[in-house]
C-alpha cells in the first residue's frame, strides 16, 4: 500500500527521507493524505478529511491542532516530546544568564556608543559597566514548572549549575520522575514555587487548564525580584499581569520568546523585558530530531497500527503475531470487546491476539488474526454502534 503524507512548514529532510524510501509519497501537494506532518501551521477543520488517519506535530506543543475534533474522527495526533528538549534547555540557560548578568543591556550599551574618541573609550566603558552588575546562578533557587522531557533536562542543568532546584508538576509521570536528579525537590503547589524561587522557568503545554496559569494571583505573591522565563507558550502567561508585577518591582525581569505590543513597549522603554523571536527549538539538531521522531511514529502507525507519543489515543505498541492485523477505534463504553469478538467468531476468524487500551473517551484495539478478514467482516465491525473506525494494516 502506498501511503500519502502531506507536509506543512519546512520539515527537516532527515525524517522525510525515511518515509520516501518506503511505501510513502510525501509532499506539500498531497491530496486526500493518510497523514499530515506539521510544525507551527494551524490546522483548519476542513483538512480533517475522511482519508486522514494521523497527524504528527514535529515539536512538543500541539495547540495548533484541533485535537478534540481529531478524536471524534478517530484521527491519532502525535507529538515529539523530548526531541527538542536539549535546544530548549540551552536557551533557558541563556535566559537565566541574560536575566542575571546584564548581558543583553551591556551589549546594547556597547553597540550604542557613539561620538567617543578612541583614547577615551576604555574609561567610558569602565564607568558605564557598573550599571550591569549581576548575580551568579550558583546558590540561587530555580523553580521548574512542568517536569516533562524539557523540564527534567532544565532541572538537571540547574543541579549541575549548583542551584537549588524545585519542581512543580501535578501530572508528572512515573517515567519522568525517574529521570529527575535525586536532589530536585518537588512541590505540589504552584504559588510555593513562585514564593520561594529566585528564577522560575515554564515548561507546560498550552491547554485549557494552563491558560493564564501565571496571573495576578501568582505574581502578587512571588518572591520579590523574581526572574520569570517563558520559552513554553504565550497563552500560559498573562502579559498584563507580568507588566503590573514589573511596575511594582515584585517581578525583577521577564525573558520570553513570545511577543505582544505591550511587552515590546516595556522592553524598549524600561529594559526589564527581554523578548526573542520564537527560537527556543530553532536548531538544526532539534528540527532533525523532531522530523525523524514524527516520521517514525507515522510510519509505524500506518504500517502496523502502533501508537507512541499520542496526545489523544492510548499508547499501544505490539509486535505482530500474524500477517493479518486489524485496528479498531471506538468510544470507551462497556461491551465493545464482546461485540467485536462475536463478529469475528461468526465469520470463523480465529483471534491470535487482541490488545485493548483506553484513554479518556477513546478505546483502541489491535487484533492479530489467523486469516485475512473479508470486506464483509470489516463492514460489520464498522457498523457497530460506538465504533469510530476500522483499519486493516
Amino acid at each position: 500500500m502506498n501511503f500519502r503524507v502531506k507536509t506543512h512548514n519546512a520539515i527537516a529532510e532527515s525524517g522525510l527521507i525515511k518515509l520516501s524510501e518506503g511505501n510513502f509519497s510525501v509532499s506539500e501537494e498531497e491530496k486526500d493524505p493518510d497523514a499530515i506532518i506539521l510544525r507551527s501551521y494551524r490546522l483548519p477543520l476542513n483538512e480533517l478529511n475522511d482519508s486522514l488517519k494521523a497527524i504528527a506535530r514535529a515539536g512538543a506543543g500541539f495547540n495548533n491542532v484541533p485535537v478534540k475534533e481529531c478524536s471524534e474522527k478517530g484521527i491519532v495526533v502525535f507529538n515529539t516530546p523530548g526531541a527538542n528538549a536539549n535546544a530548549v534547555k540551552e536557551i533557558v540557560l541563556a535566559g537565566l544568564l541574560m536575566s542575571s548578568r546584564g548581558i543583553y543591556a551591556g551589549a546594547s550599551f556597547i553597540n550604542e556608543i557613539d561620538g567617543v574618541e578612541s583614547k577615551d573609550l576604555k574609561a567610558y566603558i569602565e564607568s558605564g559597566k557598573k550599571e550591569f552588575k549581576g548575580r551568579e546562578l550558583k546558590g540561587a533557587t530555580l523553580g521548574v514548572v512542568g517536569m516533562g522531557a524539557i523540564g527534567a533536562q532544565v532541572a538537571g542543568m540547574g543541579v549541575f549549575l549548583d542551584m537549588e532546584v524545585v519542581g512543580y508538576d501535578p501530572a508528572i509521570t512515573v517515567e519522568a520522575a525517574w529521570k529527575l536528579p535525586n536532589n530536585v525537590t518537588r512541590t505540589d503547589n504552584l504559588k510555593t514555587i513562585f514564593a520561594n524561587s529566585d528564577y522560575v522557568t515554564l515548561h507546560v503545554p498550552a491547554i485549557e487548564a494552563t491558560k493564564n496559569l501565571v496571573d495576578d494571583s501568582v505574581l502578587s505573591e512571588c518572591k520579590s525580584g523574581l526572574k520569570l522565563i517563558n520559552f513554553a507558550r504565550d497563552e500560559i502567561v498573562d502579559s498584563s499581569a507580568v507588566i503590573k508585577a514589573l511596575e511594582s518591582e515584585q517581578l525583577g525581569s521577564y525573558v520570553t520568546d513570545f511577543a505582544d505590543l505591550e511587552l515590546i513597549k516595556r522592553a524598549k522603554e524600561v529594559g526589564d523585558v527581554i523578548i526573542l523571536p520564537h527560537i527556543g527549538a530553532s536548531t538544526r539538531q532539534a528540527e532533525e530530531n523532531c522530523s525523524v521522531m514524527a516520521a517514525d511514529q507515522i510510519k509505524d502507525f500506518l504500517e502496523n497500527g502502533n501508537i507512541k507519543n499520542s496526545v489523544n489515543f492510548p499508547e499501544l505498541i505490539e509486535e505482530r503475531q500474524s500477517d493479518f492485523r486489524l485496528t479498531l477505534s471506538n468510544r470507551n463504553v462497556a461491551g465493545m470487546i464482546g461485540q467485536i469478538t462475536t463478529i469475528l467468531a461468526e465469520n470463523n476468524i480465529n483471534i491470535v491476539e487482541l490488545i485493548n487500551k483506553s484513554r479518556d473517551e477513546i478505546a483502541y484495539n489491535v487484533i492479530d488474526l489467523e486469516t485475512k478478514p473479508s470486506e464483509k467482516v470489516i463492514a460489520d465491525l464498522e457498523a457497530l454502534e460506538n465504533v469510530i473506525n476500522v483499519r486493516e494494516v
